[in-house]
């Protein structure tokens, strides 16, 4: 059973930063790409970040780029996202993700974790 679990989130101030961890399990993920996405309050669910774990290849949104930053510790099986200058916009539910393709659309995901609340205070 495929299982992904978050955990990192919390409440800081703005300027702040956070690591965001992803432990996966259940499967060999060598070949998927993982993504993270965020839902904040009233709005659709976004595209972060993602990486390609066989290659390790990365993207990221606009919003992010230079600020956040996707990794992975293969022998634990962990994604981590590091958020760096946070803003109150930052502001939502952080999904970890995992897809057989890739991609930046919530549908070409085929397994979420539950996700981890992050809040950035003014």
């Amino acid at each position: 059973q495929v299982q992904l679990v978050e955990s990192g989130g919390g409440l800081v101030q703005a300027g702040d930063s956070l690591r965001l961890s992803c432990a996966a399990s259940g499967r060999t993920f060598s070949t998927y790409t993982m993504g993270w996405f965020r839902q904040a309050p009233g709005k659709e669910r976004e595209f972060v970040a993602l990486l390609r774990w066989s290659s390790g290849m990365t993207s990221y949104a606009d919003s992010v780029k230079d600020r956040f930053t996707i990794s992975r510790d293969n022998a634990k099986s962990t994604v981590y996202l590091q958020m760096n200058a946070l803003k109150p916009e930052d502001t939502a539910v952080y999904y970890c993700a995992a897809a057989r393709g890739s991609g930046t659309y919530t549908y070409q995901y085929n397994y979420w974790g539950p996700g981890t609340q992050v809040t950035v205070s003014s």
